[in-house]
This record gives C-alpha cells, structure tokens and sequence, in this order.
C-alpha cells in the first residue's frame, strides 16, 4: 500500500523533491548489460546515479553512449538508460509517470498524449525490486526496451523517443543532480 501512495503522489503532485547520488551504488559491481552488445555495441558507461523520492530509493539509473556524445545535443545520438529498480511499481504508474514528466519539458496534445501513454503501457510491464529496464534512444527512429535482458518492445516515433529520454537527459528534467550523474563522463 505504501508503494502504491508513493506513486501515487508522485503521479499527482509532480514534485520529485529527491537527491540523486552519484557514485558507487548506481556502478559498482555492475557488469556491462548483454542487450547492449546487440542494441549499442559500441556504447560506454558514461555514468550513473540513484533517484530518490521522500527518502525512499526508487532506482539506480546508469547511461551509455558511443563515443562523441553530447549532452546538449542527446537527441542526435543513440544511447541506452538502463534502470535498476529498488522497490516494485506497475508499469502503468511508470506509463503515467513517464508521461508526466514528457509533458514539463513542452505540450502535449491529448491525442498524442493518449497514444504514447497506450504506446509506454503495451511495453513496460510490472516490476519488482531487483528488475531492471533498459531504453535504447534510436535517433530519428524511436526507442527499443528490454527487460532484465529480454525485448520488451519498440515505439517508432522520434518524437516520443527524443522526449522519453529528456524526462533525464534535457536541461530542463526534474532531477538536474541525477542528469549531471548520468552525464558525466560525456562532453558538454
């Protein structure tokens, strides 16, 4: 039930008062994901952090990304955001959570909003403590997810993809600490 309220106001309140850590419990002893060798073979661990909300940890989050990569200009270049999740969650909530935090970064239609929610909704599933999600930004294509290894889907659509992965990655993200963990070993 706790889990429940928990998404739930953040769901509803928008705030995400949480402090990202960087360091070691968002790396440390984290092999290189295997879908990467297929999806983003030449990709590299630029870095990684924790994301916490009201003191709970919701998930260590950790970025990839070829040589070359630009922060300022993500969206042009094919990476992966792959988080490890610490408490479970239904994917639906992830859905509505995802969507609400597209919709800071810029408007977004209630039809298109519709369809990427039933888009985030047919590919991520439930998840426990322990499961971990991978994104793979396609530039100009989509995003591919797997999860804990396995395909979970794609959504063809740019647009989406390019706002999917600003909920971390775009300047004006919810979570500046955890966008500068992730970022860190990439250029400016």
């Amino acid at each position: 039930m706790l889990l429940l309220a928990l998404t739930l106001v953040m769901a509803a309140s928008g705030a995400v008062p949480a402090a990202a850590q960087t360091g070691t419990e968002a790396r440390a002893g984290s092999p290189r994901p295997p879908e990467l060798e297929g999806a983003l073979p030449q990709g590299r661990l630029l870095g990684g952090g924790r994301l916490r909300v009201f003191g709970f940890q919701v998930y260590d989050a950790r970025l990839w990304a070829a040589p070359g990569f630009r922060v300022d200009n993500f969206a042009n270049h094919a990476l992966a955001l792959e988080l490890s999740y610490l408490r479970a969650f239904e994917g639906q909530a992830i859905a509505e959570r995802s969507l609400t935090e597209m919709r800071r970064t810029a408007p977004v239609s209630d039809d298109l909003a519709d369809q990427w929610s039933a888009a985030l909704r047919r590919v991520l599933p439930d998840v426990k403590k322990g499961d971990r999600i991978m994104g793979v930004h396609r530039p100009g294509v989509g995003a591919a997810f797997w999860m804990n290894g396995k395909p979970l889907g794609e959504i063809r659509d740019a647009e989406f993809a390019r706002r999917f992965f600003g909920i971390w990655l775009a300047p004006g993200t919810s979570e500046p600490g955890l966008r500068n963990a992730l970022v860190a070993g990439a250029g400016s």
